[in-house]
């Protein structure tokens, strides 16, 4: 599965890799891996795939699960095709509460004294993954966990997740980018070196 994903991710360009000219990330960190899993929405193939991976991940990992829970805004419409094939409610919550209306944080299904999984897209620091999180635990749910497409592994997640005491899974990771982008002649070996050094060093 992780290696799948990995080569999807990479085959329909929703992960790209530039090791020599990197990218400007929102916060203003320069990576050689930029990552938009907004890109497999366009692909059924794709997102089937993923959908039934992260049912997977679900059914192994959390079996009491009660609720579907998406992070704003990406992790919406994977948390919404598995909470239809899995036949549970689901809810999504935002960064931050709305400033007009009703100010809901969170909308849909409740999940108030319900045993709940989130639904994220991808994890870089975990940071967007534990405010849902603590969203969620506010509205009187039981977070089990935290399921994704894609982490790029760095130890700021592991820490982020591990203070929340919070298991997370994901259907691919960085490492097995790395490999799969190898095995296809896309990176040289001084690549791989850039990218798991930049990786380490952020981390």
């Amino acid at each position: 599965m992780t290696k799948s994903i990995a080569q999807a991710l990479l085959d329909i360009k929703a992960v790209s890799l530039s090791p020599n000219d990197p990218f400007t990330w929102s916060s203003g960190i320069k990576s050689p891996i930029y990552c938009d899993n907004r890109i497999t929405l366009g692909f059924p193939d794709v997102r089937t795939h993923i959908r039934d991976g992260l049912q997977a991940l679900i059914e192994t990992h959390f079996k009491d699960i009660e609720v579907i829970s998406g992070t704003a805004t990406a992790g919406i419409p994977h948390a919404a095709y598995v909470s239809e094939v899995m036949n549970l409610p689901m809810n999504y919550v935002r960064s931050k509460s709305k400033s007009h209306g009703k100010q809901n944080q969170i909308e849909g299904a409740s999940s108030e004294g319900k045993n709940v999984v989130v639904i994220e897209d991808l994890i870089s620091t975990g940071g967007s993954s534990i405010t849902a999180v603590d969203a969620l635990k506010a509205a009187g749910a039981n977070v089990l966990g935290v399921v994704a497409i894609f982490t790029y592994g760095l130890k700021k997640a592991d820490d982020q997740f591990a203070r929340a005491d919070i298991p997370f899974y994901t259907l691919s990771n960085y490492n097995e980018l790395i490999e799969v982008a190898r095995e296809n002649g896309e990176i040289s070996e001084n690549d791989i070196t850039t990218l798991v050094d930049w990786r380490d060093n952020l981390s």
